[in-house]
Formats: C-alpha cells, structure tokens, sequence
C-alpha cells in the first residue's frame, strides 16, 4: 500500500517509527507536511496538491496532527477521507478528542471515570467555582494547553482565586479540576490502538513538579494495568471514535480516572518504556481496514 504521514517534521522519533514500521512489512512510505497541502474543493471532485503535485493513489494515511494546527490538519485529513482515503485517526473524532471539555462531556456521559471538572463563562463568583471541586488544592488547565503547559496546581484557595481572576481578565478559558492526592504525581499512558492496550506506562513527575508529562521531565516505567483500567482505557478511545489514543488515567480511591485522551500520542516514550513494537500495532491497524 501507499501510506503516507502527515508530519511537519520528518526527523521525530515517532514520525521516523511509522516510517520504517511500514517499510518492514512491505509499504511504500511518504511523509508529507500537511500545512504545505492545498485543498481544492469541486463538485464531487475533492483534491490536494502538495506542492505543483497533486496527490492520488493513496490508500491510507497516519495524521501526526499539532494542537497548534489542528484545523488546518484536520482540515487536510478530511480532505483524504473524502478522496476515499482511511484515516488512522479520523478527522472528526481528531477534533473532537482536541476539545479538552467537550471530551470530558462524552466520556462522563458514557460512564468513564474522570475527575469532578468545573467550566463557566469567565464568573465572578470564583470563590463558588473553587468550592464546586471541594476547594484547593486543586488543577487549573487551559482549554488549549498542551504536554502539560498551561497546566497548574494552586495548593491555596487564594492562590487559586488569582489564578483563575487573571485568566479570566485576559479573556483565557479554563476548567479547574479536583487535585486527586492520592496519584502522588503520577499518571498512567494507557496506548490504545484498535481498541486494545498495546503499551502502558506509568510516568512520574519529577521532584517539584506534580505534571508527570516527559516532556516536563518526568520519568517512566512499563506497567500491567488492572482490568479495570484497561476496560477504562478501552473505552475512552471508543467514546471519542479514535482508532489510536494515548488515554492518561489516574488512579484513584474511587477507581480509574481519565484526565485526558490524546488522539496523536508520541511513540517515542511508550516504545522505550514498554519495549513493544507499537508503531508496527498502528501499521497493522492500517492493513486491516484500508483498501490497496
């Protein structure tokens, strides 16, 4: 088949894993920058050019999609989808996986374990909204923040009154969560991939900080989830239609909870972790449903 990757940097870890995974089992591999991409929109005739080229006999394609571009890249994959191409990761639950609250909507009316959240339209009554999630300490997020930037703990109801008044003055959205104590500053990479866990690991914050994002320094080890966090993991990537996830999890005293369900998770730290061959499990995923 002719796969291609949609990644703006040829050189990452991950892009470079999809890369030599598809060639191993015998696939013709492109990387293509998808901001370089031209969309061309015709009556029952969609195309892209990349380039003074223009782009056919595709049969499937892997988004490696920024938060930071999410519509134009979404906009791209659409485009393939349309061309009859598959998609590993499709444009619409791509979208709606990078909608960090309307996720959390989904997932709790599913019966996903996640913890109590709080969103309103830049109140004045902050002092209400901190009592919601049983005051501090508590995790104050921006809605567009990304590998745990714009990610805060406030230990104090002062400090987190501040926190939110200031972001609020500058017309930036948040949604405060619980702090669940009992993670001790760490989360759970469950990776998801046709609906089955095929790596998991639990990172650790370093010393100082309690985002346990390696990106931010923390540190991991492989790790055999429970059932029940495997079962949670399983169904957060169903809820959101995602093919591929990377589900955080958090254990708490009440079970599992899902703190968020990346739909274009990094290779690079579960496959060193886990030692799995992860990339290979999104190759095979792509044999099974498109069509050469």
């Amino acid at each position: 088949m002719n796969i291609v990757i949609l990644s703006r940097n040829p050189s990452l870890y991950s892009t470079q894993r999809l890369w030599k995974a598809g060639e191993k089992r015998g696939h013709r591999m492109y990387i293509i920058d998808h901001l370089n991409c031209d969309i061309v929109i015709e009556r029952n005739k969609p195309q892209i050019f990349y380039g003074r080229k223009k782009l056919k006999n595709i049969h499937a394609i892997i988004p490696r999609i920024g938060a930071s571009v999410t519509f134009y890249g979404t906009s791209v994959v659409k485009q393939f989808e349309m061309m009859g191409v598959f998609s590993a990761t499709g444009s619409d639950a791509l979208v709606t996986a990078r909608n960090k609250l309307h996720s959390l909507q989904l997932l709790s009316m599913a019966g996903v374990g996640i913890p109590k959240t709080i969103f309103t339209n830049y109140t004045n009554d902050v002092k209400k909204l901190i009592s919601f999630v049983g005051g501090a300490p508590l995790v104050i997020k921006l809605l567009e923040g990304t590998q745990g930037m714009g990610v805060m703990l406030a230990e104090t109801d002062s400090a987190a009154i501040s926190v939110i008044e200031a972001f609020h003055q500058l017309k930036a959205r948040v949604i405060v969560q619980e702090f669940i104590k009992e993670s001790d500053g760490a989360d759970i990479r469950a990776f998801v991939v046709d609906g089955k866990v095929v790596g998991s690991m639990m990172r650790k914050a370093k010393q100082g900080d309690f985002r346990s994002n390696l990106h931010r320094g923390g540190t991991s080890v492989p790790i055999q989830l429970t059932k029940e966090e495997e079962e949670t993991a399983i169904n957060a990537a169903k809820v959101l239609n995602l093919g591929i996830a990377g589900v955080d999890i958090l254990r708490s005293k009440r079970g599992p909870l899902v703190i968020e369900v990346n739909p274009s998770p990094g290779l690079e730290g579960i496959e060193r972790s886990t030692k799995q061959d992860i990339a290979g499990s999104i190759i095979k995923f792509i044999e099974k449903n498109a069509q050469a």
